[in-house]
């Protein structure tokens, strides 16, 4: 089911996602939750080229092996 939630734009913001959006012919709610679920989407997963790129790194795949098992074993703390 569908979600009614605010957001609160200033003038300038408003005017360009206004815009965008009729420029696209969509309303301003899809051009909004289409640009952000894009966004969450590129954030979270890599490209078949960039693998190929992280899985062609030896030194960092073993940077990352090195972390992951200083994680498990509680090595270090977090910074904030």
């Amino acid at each position: 089911m569908a979600k009614t939630i605010t957001l609160r734009l200033n003038d300038e913001s408003y005017k360009i996602f206004t815009s965008a959006a009729r420029a696209e012919n969509r309303s301003l709610a899809n051009l909004i939750e289409t640009a952000a679920l894009e966004r969450i989407h590129e954030q979270q997963f890599v490209d078949d080229y960039e693998m190929a790129e992280i899985l062609a790194n030896e030194d960092l795949l073993g940077r990352l092996r090195q972390g992951s098992q200083e994680a498990r074993s509680a090595k270090g703390c977090f910074v904030e």
